[in-house]
């Protein structure tokens, strides 16, 4: 018997530090030599912390929401023999949870199943023995064509073949060459790379090692944004235990091969993300990205030619090398092969990490994965790709997800961030929000990026307060098109898709804001005007206690409450107190 505990970033801030600590300390009381085994995240985020028991046949239990006190209850009951304790039991081995069931999971398969900072554990699940197959069997051009049959596109966002990336860098004139893993994760709502490599980073590596010798590089560097300590702890550790193992260093296995890791942290701008800005911040120099062509391929890092891939492209790499680049290929759909990593979050029953086929719809995976939004919600649209990407309004939820098809919507892949928004969404606020962001994390190269993403934010607030005047979509398309058009890098290029996206399927809000002064999800302050209905007020005076301004008069006498609209903040604390039998508190016009 064995506890394995869940101990990824979101397991630890939920509190998973201290239902170890309590573990730990109830087995020191009993005598006991009970092993604690951690692990990354499963993706059952929205069950952390997690704590799977597991018999000595393999049975494991999986508990979801456990603290300090429930970890020592379930001690208790498996020690005592009446467990499992179905109060806590969110999935099991005889009955996986429902959100696991629907998944098909590649680069997933080791997170939360292996202690992240044992390579015994990840060798134990065919780990490393992709990189012997390649090392003892295959040329680097054998390797790079299986990558080419798998088709993988890089998971990063762009969605560029591999397979070509890797020829064109091996083929390129230089004495060196470079490796490069793009951990610079930055969309909001994403969290896929952190979790791969919190939770399998041998598996990154391994695929680093076998693109190094694809293309020729002796020094690979993996450049973490700063803000993942967790993942570049592990990845420290994962790296020194290859060096110990002969996996990095000279004469790698005993082969020709000499290949060495390195990290890299950065300062969290968004616009390193992209991989000549990244290259840029690499050499010591500001993260601006610089005029393509020439590739980084052809002159990369110190103007050798350089590959540089995202961490969920480098985890598919051992799978395809073992397997066959045919049977990932026979995964996906036409245009779009292998599996996908997603972030589910936003309004959302059941949010955390999903990896299925590409080309499985929208639907299924909100719907069959995710559980739909919370009860009388309704689903409003999915936010695709992050500042980047685009809004898909619910009634296109049956399309596939993959590349072609999320573009002919105006929404991109990205890196795989999935945001669900529910009714009570603004589609314009939401626009703001994305550009306020890429607004601020734009290197400031490109005049069409520097000042006409400012001049766009600022129309997008002037309607969001209420001051939008009619020509302002227009003005928006216009600026959108100049700025797509002329930008430098992809960050300028698709910094207005969430603007064009919400205003191609939610134009409506947008009339709404600028011609009705009214925000019809509620959303926009300065948009509301809270009133009390005299008809329906009972005198109860619970609003007057909720409210931060002390702008609720009246009541004297059993008289209906009134709201002093110049005090009034607009928090919405009197609609929330209301008792819904009385329904007193309005809001004209939404």
């Amino acid at each position: 018997m064995k506890v394995r505990l869940g101990l990824g970033s979101c397991g630890i801030a939920a509190g998973g530090l201290q239902v170890l600590e309590a573990l730990q300390k109830e087995m020191e009381s009993r005598g006991l030599k009970l092993e604690i085994q951690k692990s990354g995240c499963i993706g059952l985020c929205h069950h952390e912390p997690l704590l799977d028991w597991i018999e000595d046949d393999g049975q494991v239990f999986t508990y979801g929401a456990v603290n300090a006190g429930r970890s020592v209850e379930i001690l208790e009951a498996h020690l005592a023999g009446r467990g499992p304790l179905e109060a806590y039991l969110v999935s099991s081995s005889d009955e996986p949870a429902e959100f696991l069931q629907q998944q098909l999971r590649i680069v997933l398969k080791n997170c939360g199943r292996i202690d992240p900072e044992s390579i015994d554990d990840y060798r134990r699940q065919d780990g490393y023995t992709a990189l012997q197959k390649a090392l003892a069997g295959m040329s680097p051009e054998e390797v790079i064509k299986e990558i080419e049959v798998s088709a993988l596109r890089g998971r990063g966002g762009a969605g560029f073949p591999t397979g070509l990336k890797w020829k064109a860098t091996r083929e390129a004139a230089g004495l060196y060459r470079y490796i490069i893993c793009n951990a610079d994760e930055g969309d909001p709502g994403a969290f896929m790379d952190r979790s791969i490599l919190e939770g399998d980073p041998h598996a990154v590596l391994e695929g680093m090692i076998i693109a190094a010798y694809a293309i020729g590089a002796e020094q690979g560097i993996i450049y973490c944004r700063a803000e993942y300590p967790l993942a570049v702890k592990r990845l420290e550790i994962a790296i020194a235990q290859d060096r110990e193992n002969g996996l990095l260093g000279r004469r790698i296995l005993g082969s020709d091969f000499s290949f060495d890791i390195s990290i890299q942290q950065g300062a969290g701008a968004f616009v390193c993300g992209e991989e000549t800005a990244l290259i840029a911040s690499l050499e010591g120099e500001r993260g601006m990205p610089r005029l393509k062509p020439p590739y980084p391929s052809e002159s990369g890092l110190w103007g050798y030619p350089s590959s540089i891939n995202n961490v969920e492209t480098l985890a598919n790499v051992p799978w395809i090398i073992r397997n066959g680049g045919e049977a990932f290929a026979a995964l996906g759909s036409r245009e779009s092969k292998g599996t996908k990593v997603f972030a589910l979050a936003g309004k959302i029953k059941r949010g955390g990490l999903v990896e299925v086929p590409m080309g499985t719809t929208l639907r299924e995976i909100i719907y069959g994965i995710g559980g739909g939004v919370k009860a009388g919600r309704r689903i409003k649209a999915v936010q695709m790709g992050g500042p980047s990407g685009g809004c898909i309004p619910a009634e296109l939820l049956d399309i596939p997800v993959d590349y072609q098809s999320l573009g002919n919507t105006g929404a991109i892949m990205g890196s795989g961030g999935m945001v669900v928004l529910d009714e009570s969404s603004c589609m314009v606020d939401l626009a703001r929000f994305f550009l306020d962001f890429t607004q601020k994390e734009s290197c400031g190269k490109c005049v069409q990026c520097r000042i006409g993403t400012k001049r766009m934010l600022e129309i997008l607030e002037r309607i969001c307060r209420g001051a939008g005047r009619e020509g302002d979509i227009e003005l928006l398309e216009e600026l959108s098109a100049h700025i797509s058009e002329n930008s430098l890098c992809g960050l300028g290029q698709s910094a207005p898709n969430p603007v064009l996206t919400t205003i191609r399927y939610f134009r409506d809000e947008y009339e709404a804001h600028i011609r009705e002064k009214r925000c019809p999800a509620k959303q926009c302050q300065e948009l509301l005007k809270y009133t009390i209905d005299p008809d329906r007020c009972m005198g109860c005076g619970l609003c007057v206690y909720a409210c931060p301004a002390d702008c609720i008069k009246g009541g004297e006498n059993n008289q209906p409450y009134y709201i002093e609209q110049e005090n009034c903040s607009k928090c919405g604390a009197c609609l929330d107190i209301c008792p819904e039998r009385f329904a007193a508190v309005r809001v004209p016009g939404t």
